[in-house]
Parts: C-alpha cells; sequence; structure tokens
C-alpha cells in the first residue's frame, strides 16, 4: 500500500469574509494521480493556492503535512523547496523571457548546473516542440505550446508531486489529448500528480483516484474507474444520461444524493 505523500486535513479558507473551502480533507498516496473535479467556482484552484501558500495567513482553519511533516504557514518558496510543483491554471509563463529561460527559471533553486543541463535535454526530449522553439520569446507560443512550457518548467525543479490546475482550459481537442497522454509519462517518471480540472472524462482516464467538488466541499470520492461507472458523474460530469436521467435530474435538483 502507498504511503500517503500529502495530508490536507479540514482546511477553510476565505476570500476576504466569503468562505471558499470548507472543512475539506484528503490524502494524496505516492505514485498515484488523483483529479479533484467539479464546475468553474467550486474552489479547486483555492485547494492547489492553499497548498501552495499562495494566500496570504492560509489556510485559515486546518493542517497540510508533506512527507509528513508541516507546510501550512509556509511561504511558497519553502513548499517549492520541499519537493512541490505547480502548473498553475492559465499557464503563467514569462512572456518576454525565451523558452529556454522559462525553463532555468524553473531550475532556480537548483545549484549544480550539470544536473541542470541534462534536465534541459530531457525536457525537450519529452516537448520536442520547446526545443525547436527554445530561443523564441514564450509569449509568442501557441496556447498548446505554453502548456507544455509550464509543465516542463515545473519539472525542471525535479518535485516529488505535481500540481496541475486546468490543464486543459482553452486548448483544442487535439492538444488536450496531447497534454493528457504527456501526465502518466510524469508519473512514470516517479512523480505523484495531483490534478484539478472541468473536464472530467479525461482526467478519470488517467486518474488512480478522484474527488467531485462543489460549492467548496467534496461531495463524492473513490476511485477513478468507480467515479467513471457513478451514475450521478456520469450525468452530471461526464455528460452521459441514464434511462432514468429526467427523474434524476429531478432527485438532484431537489436534494442532493451523495
Amino acid at each position: 500500500m502507498p504511503k500517503p505523500l500529502l495530508q490536507v486535513n479540514n482546511i477553510e479558507t476565505y476570500y476576504d469574509i466569503i468562505r471558499v473551502v470548507h472543512g475539506v480533507s484528503f490524502e494524496i498516496q505516492e505514485g498515484t494521480i488523483t483529479a479533484i473535479l467539479g464546475n468553474n467556482g467550486a474552489g479547486k484552484t483555492t485547494i492547489l493556492n492553499t497548498i501552495m501558500g499562495l494566500l496570504d495567513d492560509q489556510p485559515d482553519k486546518g493542517t497540510i503535512f508533506f512527507e509528513g511533516k508541516p507546510i501550512h504557514g509556509k511561504d511558497t518558496e519553502a513548499i517549492v523547496k520541499v519537493g512541490i510543483g505547480y502548473v498553475p491554471e492559465g499557464r503563467e509563463i514569462f512572456d518576454e523571457l525565451t523558452v529556454m529561460e522559462n525553463l532555468l527559471v524553473g531550475a532556480y533553486l537548483r545549484g549544480k548546473k550539470k544536473e541542470i543541463e541534462v534536465d534541459l535535454v530531457r525536457m525537450y526530449e519529452w516537448f520536442p516542440i520547446l526545443r525547436a522553439r527554445k530561443n523564441q520569446l514564450a509569449g509568442t507560443l501557441s496556447g498548446g505550446e505554453q502548456q507544455m512550457l509550464a509543465i516542463a518548467r515545473a519539472m525542471m525543479n525535479r518535485p516529488k508531486l505535481l500540481l496541475m490546475d486546468e490543464p486543459s482550459l482553452g486548448l483544442s481537442p487535439l492538444l488536450v489529448q496531447q497534454i493528457f497522454d504527456i501526465i502518466p509519462m510524469i508519473k512514470k517518471e516517479g512523480v505523484t500528480i495531483l490534478i484539478v480540472e472541468q473536464n472530467a472524462n479525461m482526467a478519470l482516464k488517467i486518474a488512480d483516484f478522484g474527488y467531485v467538488m462543489e460549492n467548496g466541499r467534496f461531495v463524492t470520492s473513490g476511485v477513478a474507474a468507480d467515479l467513471r461507472e457513478n451514475e450521478d458523474v456520469k450525468e452530471f460530469y461526464l455528460g452521459i444520461k441514464s434511462e432514468v436521467s429526467a427523474k434524476g435530474y429531478q432527485r438532484y435538483k431537489r436534494k442532493r444524493r451523495w
């Protein structure tokens, strides 16, 4: 049985006076892909930002442990140093730097130049288009190329845990498939992955475990393969309607079944 790499215990996060995350708890097992699913505004990104220490004085309540050690209350640089990488929503690459310079920024906490050079070569092998564009300004890349760069930049720090926020956002179906083909490759490198996604169908195909989030809370969770067969998940997140979907929808509207 794999051991928990990340443990999140009863966290609550506010924006001003608005509570966005309501007492959420979960574990990420080492060597797995875990997906947090939900519609826009459910609180998924807030969970990642809370883990990464990107919100002032967050979490307001609860604890977060990585490899058994507390990271709640630490600043983002300290969290990156312990081995957590982040691919943020919208990529947030440095437009005015070249592709290579963006990748080197990802390795700024590392000091061994030869190892960094080895990882540059490895990223170019994973993403051949980045090799072709290495001297090009990142801001001139296509959306799919920027997403590949954001993933490669995060990997340049050799994270143990990689957080990915909406990697399919704004991409064509072909590029979405390419990105989701890459994620299992990262897992094979020994990196544990936590992915936040609205595209539940793609996420559950590659995930080992999943959580479904609504209004700041988890409403169901389970093995990804089981969630794909869950009637509520199929209907309301995968767009697959059963023969009793109309009745089910009315029940769903009146009262959550989870």
